[in-house]
């Protein structure tokens, strides 16, 4: 009686060993699977900046420091490593490719091209996207590092050498409020 009482007693622990093993795993894979999903927009919006590099130079004497400034930023994103990089060259990347918008206001026929305009609305809805999928990824995050801290997750976690993943965060000069003057 006592060695079937110490079997069940063992294939609980296994099922539950399995069952937490298989949700840390299934947590891990999501998290990663919401990082893929920026990495497809970051590529997307990659892939759209030379089409529009290409219309504004297609318009009188645009400001050359502003087109490079975009080409270094989005070199940056394609050379950067891991996460956090990646997100911090975007950011830069973000913050051209918005001069190079405000720059273009000056240029009334580039304002009125339709390559330029779709263009500009393809950048922005991808903007959306990574927004959101920044948003998922912080939210998948959230969720796996909680499991590796709570019992009995943990403990298995330990074992398996599961690690944290890192929240995407917001840099501090953006968190800074415009100053908007009439």
């Amino acid at each position: 009686m006592a060695i079937i009482i110490i079997i069940a007693v063992v294939a609980v622990i296994a099922i539950i060993w399995v069952v937490v093993y298989n949700g840390l795993v299934k947590s891990r894979m999501l998290t990663q699977e919401a990082w893929s999903q920026i990495d497809v927009q970051l590529k997307r919006r990659n892939d759209l900046i030379p089409n529009l590099v290409n219309t504004v130079k297609g318009y009188a004497d645009f400001e050359k420091s502003t087109l490079q400034a975009v080409t270094d930023a989005r070199a940056s994103v394609n050379n950067a490593q891991g996460p956090a990089a990646t997100m911090a060259a975007s950011d830069q990347l973000t913050g051209a490719l918005s001069h190079l918008f405000a720059v273009a206001e000056a240029y009334p026929d580039l304002k009125a091209s339709t390559s330029f305009n779709k263009l500009q609305e393809e950048l922005t809805n991808t903007e959306n996207k990574i927004a959101y999928s920044r948003q998922l990824f912080n939210t998948t995050t959230a969720s796996y590092n909680t499991k590796l801290q709570s019992f009995p997750s943990n403990i298995i976690a330990g074992i398996h050498h599961f690690e944290p993943s890192e929240f995407i965060v917001v840099p501090e000069n953006e968190k800074e409020v415009p100053t908007v003057k009439f």
